[in-house]
């Protein structure tokens, strides 16, 4: 099968884009586009950055409710984005645990707190813990574990099929991570505006009943994923059972908010026809 839906990205205002959608069983039901091209994935490293702080709990170099990150807050605050911290700027905003303030500042705080843990940089420890074990080899870190990826529709894929049917983490681990926490906490999901409540798991958007969001009408609530400013998406929907893959080279922007719930809604309702 390959799914014909999947063509509807030649219809986006974009010069470059590929897609793609994985079954948990690690069976790809297609790819549109160059499946091997790199794109900047902007905030979507940090589902990658996240899965390889999961490891490091699972490994033992660090618990997530021990303090990282400004006074009062733990990993596990800086997964979820509520440990006060500002956007992009190292100051704090908030009491740990107040207000969802989506940060790109926690996630470098993460990175630097697990590369103390583990004494690896932690770019080269996601290459270790995550990208070299999935066959993500066109897939590297390249500054930030907020935004500073670059990846392909394939190497995706392969970490979508992961997290579907986990190999690398025990499957509660992930059960977590796709699992609200701080629940009823409200903040503003950037592009799309205040939404109470704003729900996350540990470094996974989690789509619940949010409008206006990115991905489709036909979403299940249970979706979980992220989007990235660089014209990126990734969500799982475990009702669906699969997962999709978008990635192009245009900014993120009204042409993405038209675009990708109609080009998500029409690859669900291929998946169940």
């Amino acid at each position: 099968m390959s799914l014909k839906s999947l063509a509807l990205i030649e219809n986006w205002p974009v010069p470059t884009a590929a897609a793609g959608v994985v079954r948990a069983d690690g069976t790809v039901l297609g790819t549109h586009g160059p499946a091997t091209h790199r794109f900047p994935l902007a905030s979507v490293t940090k589902p990658l950055a996240a899965y390889a702080v999961l490891v490091a709990y699972e490994e033992g170099a660090i618990e997530l409710d021990e303090p990282a990150g400004p006074d009062g807050s733990t990993v596990r605050h800086l997964l979820a984005h509520t440990s006060g911290l500002a956007f992009d700027e190292h100051r704090v905003q908030s009491a740990p645990g107040e207000r969802r303030l989506y940060s790109n500042a926690g996630f470098e705080q993460l990175g630097d707190h697990v590369a103390k843990a583990t004494e690896i940089p932690f770019a080269e420890y996601l290459r270790q813990a995550v990208l070299e074990p999935l066959g993500m080899t066109s897939t590297s870190l390249e500054g930030s574990p907020a935004k500073d990826a670059v990846s392909t529709v394939d190497d995706l894929l392969r970490f979508a099929a992961e997290v579907q049917a986990p190999r690398l983490l025990d499957p509660r681990t992930v059960a977590a991570a796709m699992t609200v926490q701080y629940p009823g906490t409200k903040g503003v999901l950037p592009g799309y505006g205040h939404q109470n409540p704003n729900d996350w798991g540990l470094g996974f958007e989690i789509r619940d009943a949010k409008a206006p969001h990115w991905t489709g009408a036909s979403s299940s609530p249970r979706t979980f994923g992220h989007f990235g400013q660089s014209g990126t998406f990734l969500w799982i929907d475990p009702d669906a059972g699969a997962a999709g893959v978008a990635l192009t080279d245009r900014a993120f922007g009204p042409w993405a908010i038209e675009a990708w719930p109609a080009f998500t809604d029409a690859v669900l309702t291929e998946l169940r026809g």
